[in-house]
């Protein structure tokens, strides 16, 4: 049962990530893609705006493949809490807690996830484990 948990919160989560890098990186899901994305990151002074935006989009993708398979789940957990922190540090810690005030509410819980993943381990579901 724990590891049929922990591939369902891996597969969520890694393909929701996947999704956001595409909106940076590519315009899809209804992104801005990186030319709107850097201009954007530039407005709240991150420059240069649009290499900034292809490193969070390149983290989240590269983070959710990774997590989602359940490969170097570490790794991959890594690289989405580095995005999650500067998303609070730059963008919602500002707001408060709550996210009905655009605050950092959802970037903890993820996380917390990510962490609680990372150190429980992927499960028997997972790429990790073939390679043991």
């Amino acid at each position: 049962m724990i590891d049929t948990g922990l591939l369902i919160i891996r597969v969520i989560i890694g393909l929701l990530m996947i999704g956001h890098g595409a909106q940076k990186l590519f315009g899809w899901f209804g992104g801005y893609g990186l030319k709107g994305t850097g201009g954007w990151l530039e407005s709240i002074g991150m420059k240069p705006g649009v290499l900034m935006a292809a490193g969070a989009g390149l983290f989240e993708v590269l983070g959710g493949v990774l997590f989602g398979a359940g490969l170097w789940v570490e790794v991959g957990a890594a690289l989405l809490i580095l995005t999650m922190i500067v998303a609070i540090a730059k963008v919602h810690g500002a707001n408060g807690l709550w996210v009905t005030q655009n605050g950092y509410e959802y970037n903890l819980v993820l996380i917390a996830v990510l962490l609680g993943v990372a150190f429980t381990g992927a499960g028997d579901f997972s790429i990790d484990a073939l390679l043991k």
